[in-house]
């Protein structure tokens, strides 16, 4: 298959979620991502997770999730011996990938201008909570934390339960991948030029960004978003609606969508009733509409509606759980999920999700497990010119 990033090596410094699921885009596109861990304990995410003993083994689901198809050193960075290790591994890399607190690297006497000397067209990216500079930048930062101050806990829930936080990490994640995407542009720009790259990543701002419309109604229309449950503020009839069988998402939001709904569902007055006519009345109204919908769809199961909808031009779909969907026949035949096979230091198979698109040339997936602890210590200091002798010595010094 391509593997678009191939030849490239990024040292992976990041723990937790940010950062490492940064670096597992890189992995998957085929980049060689070396993990440079704390000796001992290695990332957080280690210990992270919803099982226990995996956990106890430094292998915890949360760190599984992330760290497929990367290699694994242990480095102690705080070391005379641990720096210099760090500093023959940037020489031969493309990419350092950090997500400590914003000066942490530089009081290491390993910040960017350390590294441009050792290798002037290194990559370097920086994630953080906040970036490099501002009153925030010393802030500790996890992403309830982002969540709240950015804004997306404010429009998430109804006006009765809001503020509430997205059930998942959205800004460790929109941070991650929004990393990715400069890495992969900064490597453009370093095959064209010549010329790396310091690229700051803030989670902050990465989850404005990916708020579109909460965020452009407020700038361009001085509308304050507001919190509105499974409604949608730009169009009605457009939401979650009961049905005789489980939630229904349905957007109709065009005027041809909404009149074919309300032919299928076997209600055709609503299209012609003056608080639904227009697409200003349906939202004036909404909760009339919905009540009446929900009435008419109360015959049959959201299984069983989602696809005549769908066939009639309505965009439609059930709500589902994550077993449910993982197990959907349209996730299953894409091949989303990725299979090891008895994974070292977690002693049975594990399933991982690779990329979220596909690619002609191939399918981006990761091409080995996640790496126990230090697995690589050996061959990759071998690689950078180490003796059996000198890594010994390293042990001893405790600086791997």
């Amino acid at each position: 298959m391509s593997r678009p990033l191939a030849g490239i090596r990024v040292l992976d410094l990041t723990n937790v979620l940010a950062g490492p699921f940064a670096c597992y885009q890189l992995a998957v596109m085929g980049a060689e991502v070396v993990k440079v861990e704390v000796p001992g304990t290695g990332d957080l995410a280690r210990q992270l997770g919803a099982d226990p003993e995996l956990n106890r083994k430094l292998m915890g689901v949360s760190f599984l999730a992330q760290n497929a198809g990367k290699r694994s050193v242990t480095v102690n960075l705080k070391s005379a011996a641990g720096k210099e290790v760090f500093r023959r591994l940037v020489a031969t890399a493309d990419v350092v990938v950090e997500n400590f607190r914003p000066g942490v690297m530089d009081r290491l006497g390993l910040g960017y201008g350390e590294l441009c000397r050792l290798k002037p067209d290194i990559v370097y990216c920086a994630i953080s909570g906040f970036g490099m500079d501002g009153p925030l930048r010393d802030n500790p930062a996890y992403d309830q934390i982002v969540q709240g101050l950015s804004g997306v806990m404010s429009v998430t829930g109804t006006p009765e339960t809001a503020p509430l936080r997205v059930g998942y990490p959205v800004s460790d994640t929109m941070g991650g991948i929004t990393a990715a995407f400069a890495i992969a542009a900064a490597l453009v720009q370093k095959e064209r030029t010549g010329k790396g790259e310091r690229i700051d990543v803030s989670m902050l701002e990465a989850t404005l960004v990916a708020m579109g419309w909460a965020v452009s109604n407020w700038l361009i229309a001085g509308v304050r978003p507001m919190p509105m449950g499974n409604e949608n503020a730009t169009a009605a009839p457009s939401g979650a609606f009961r049905t005789g069988g489980g939630l229904l998402n349905i957007a109709a939001n065009k005027q041809e969508q909404f009149e074919a709904l309300c032919r299928l569902v076997g209600r055709p007055e609503l299209a012609v009733d003056p608080r639904f006519a227009g697409r200003e009345d349906r939202k004036r109204h909404r909760f009339e509409l919905r009540a009446a919908l929900e009435e008419a769809l109360a015959a049959r199961s959201a299984a069983q509606w989602a696809p005549d909808l769908n066939a009639a031009g309505i965009p439609a779909g059930e709500v589902l759980d994550v077993p449910e969907v993982l197990g959907h026949p349209q996730v299953v035949e894409r091949g989303l999920v990725r299979r090891f096979a008895e994974v070292p230091g977690v002693g049975r198979d594990i399933s991982v999700v690779r990329a979220g698109f596909r690619l002609a040339g191939g399918d981006p997936v990761p091409d080995r497990p996640p790496p126990p602890l230090g697995i690589d210590n050996d061959a990759i200091l071998a690689e950078l010119g180490y003796d059996e002798t000198a890594v010994e010595e390293l042990r001893r010094e405790r600086a791997i």
